[in-house]
């Protein structure tokens, strides 16, 4: 297997003197490439931490962080939002696509910034279009479209980088049932057809159980770990129901 990214023994206090509160306290773990992992627990747990310190918006107060070889957590400060740029794709809650523009030009937007020539930036706005079934959206605005839709058009917009490493801060938590179905299914298009490695915090069992590994966090510790396996989806479902219970955490049940 190859190693994607590699947590070692990372933790991160916040405040000071009297008042210091440890999030994440000693997790480690490895990613592989192709890899979809979930992050759940309760809140307060640290999963929102250790998503910040991955995406580098946060430093560890010590471990590593190793993303195909390089340690982020060491990483000086003038080089990280390059980095970020040219190794990560993030998708969270609110869609933040710029009103003012089109579907198509808020999904190149990365690429202009980099200054790609124009006909590739054709071209992989025309594959991740295709891929996620929004070509029909491309010439609307924002305001046109679904909630669904317009989170799709995030997706597309993280992708079209083509990044290492996918980040997903509950990316449903602003859609419906339906809607949260159908973003999940394109998580799984990008996973396991465009081999996109994921890594997705979420409180939602339904939504962690699209994932092939689903990391539960308990006081800043990964306190248990579930692997798909032979699994059905269903079965994934309530197998995180059951240690979310166990737990003591909230898991939104559908």
């Amino acid at each position: 297997m190859n190693t994607l990214l590699e947590i070692k023994n990372v933790t991160k206090y916040f405040g000071s003197g009297d008042a210091v509160s440890k999030a994440l306290n000693g997790v480690s773990f490895t990613m592989e490439l192709g890899e979809f992992t979930a992050v759940m627990g309760a809140s307060g747990s640290g999963k929102s931490t250790l998503l910040n310190v991955i995406a580098t918006i946060d430093r560890p107060s010590s471990g590593s962080i190793a993303l195909e070889g390089s340690d982020i957590a060491k990483m000086p400060e003038q080089d990280l939002a390059a980095f970020r740029r040219d190794h990560l794709g993030f998708i969270f809650q609110e869609y933040n696509l710029l009103d003012t523009l089109t579907v198509a030009e808020n999904i190149v937007l990365p690429l202009n910034l980099r200054k790609c020539p124009v006909r590739e930036t054709e071209q992989r706005l025309e594959k991740v279009a295709s891929s996620l079934e929004i070509t029909d959206q491309l010439s609307k605005f924002p305001r046109q479209l679904s909630g669904g839709q317009r989170q799709r058009a995030a997706c597309a917009r993280a992708l079209i980088t083509e990044p290492a490493l996918i980040l997903a801060d509950e990316p449903t938590g602003a859609l419906d049932s339906a809607n949260s179905k159908s973003l999940m299914q394109t998580f799984t298009v990008m996973n396991r057809q465009l081999g996109s490695t994921i890594l997705m915090v979420t409180h939602d069992a339904v939504v962690g159980s699209y994932a092939s590994r689903v990391l539960f966090l308990k006081d800043g510790k990964i306190w248990n770990e579930l692997h798909r396996g032979e699994r059905t989806r269903q079965a994934m479902y309530h197998e995180i129901l059951n240690i979310m219970a166990v737990l003591g955490g909230e898991a939104d049940v559908r």
